[in-house]
């Protein structure tokens, strides 16, 4: 991240375009990135973890991490100094965003710090929060067998493109079998949940950049819209249409 953008965009908060990405970086603290409207995806080695409005992003010290914002984002980003960080997860993850913890998050990000210590004290609830918190990772794990990131760059470039495995793999050059195998050992899930997280990613970006759910599911590579509704209900905890609904209007 470079001086200009952590002074001028990240100082607490800031309202971000469609499609504004952060090239790779690193922090020496812990960081919390929320969407208060919008959507984000942060990007590190492991894979790619999406943060649609009722979900926060954490990325502990010493992470590479990337950042990409879809529709008008209110981004809130609040610092956990690293020696704080050891009662959070030791690695990238998402979190659900309780009332509480949404409240916070703007607290620190809105606010002056009225009285002495008032941030610091602020910042323990949202810790505590964190900790009491399961997460709820949106998370796409990306492969490092080059047959296996044939298959899933086939399915990157074409989200709702419908292959089996077995029709993949005979453009990698490689069983079904072994590919299943190495969906289990490295992705650590198997083809058909990857596929549906990934179209689900898309899913997120195309409902926060406004268009319909009946578009969007088909689109995203599902046959009709009612097993769309279901399968995003499973994965994020709320269906489209509420998903739409509580993006709001930027009036916070």
């Amino acid at each position: 991240m470079t001086d200009a953008v952590d002074s001028e965009v990240f100082r607490g908060k800031g309202w971000l375009p469609h499609g504004f990405h952060l090239d790779s970086h690193r922090h020496t603290s812990g960081q919390l990135v929320y969407a208060a409207a919008g959507a984000l995806a942060t990007t590190t080695a492991r894979g790619t973890w999406v943060a649609p409005a009722n979900r926060v992003t954490w990325t502990p010290p010493g992470f590479d991490h990337s950042h990409r914002f879809y529709g008008r984002t209110d981004v809130r980003l609040v610092t956990i100094p690293a020696g704080l960080c050891g009662d959070l997860v030791a690695r990238p993850s998402v979190f659900a965003v309780s009332p509480l913890l949404r409240e916070a998050l703007l607290a620190l990000t809105d606010r002056r710090e009225a009285r002495p210590g008032a941030h610091r004290r602020l910042r323990a609830v949202v810790i505590d929060e964190l900790v009491d918190t399961p997460e709820q990772s949106l998370h796409l794990p990306e492969p490092r067998d080059d047959r296996l990131r044939a298959v899933t760059d086939l399915l990157h470039a074409d989200p709702a493109r419908s292959a089996t495995l077995g029709e993949l793999g005979r453009v990698a050059g490689a069983s079904e079998r072994t590919l299943s195998r190495l969906f289990h050992a490295e992705l650590g899930m198997g083809f058909h949940r990857w596929r549906t997280v990934l179209r689900i990613h898309h899913a997120l970006i195309h409902l926060t950049d406004g268009r319909s759910v009946t578009d969007t599911a088909t689109e995203c590579g599902w046959a009709n819209p009612s097993t769309f509704i279901d399968a995003f209900t499973q994965v994020v905890g709320q269906t489209p249409g509420r998903y739409q609904a509580d993006l709001g209007d930027g009036s916070r």
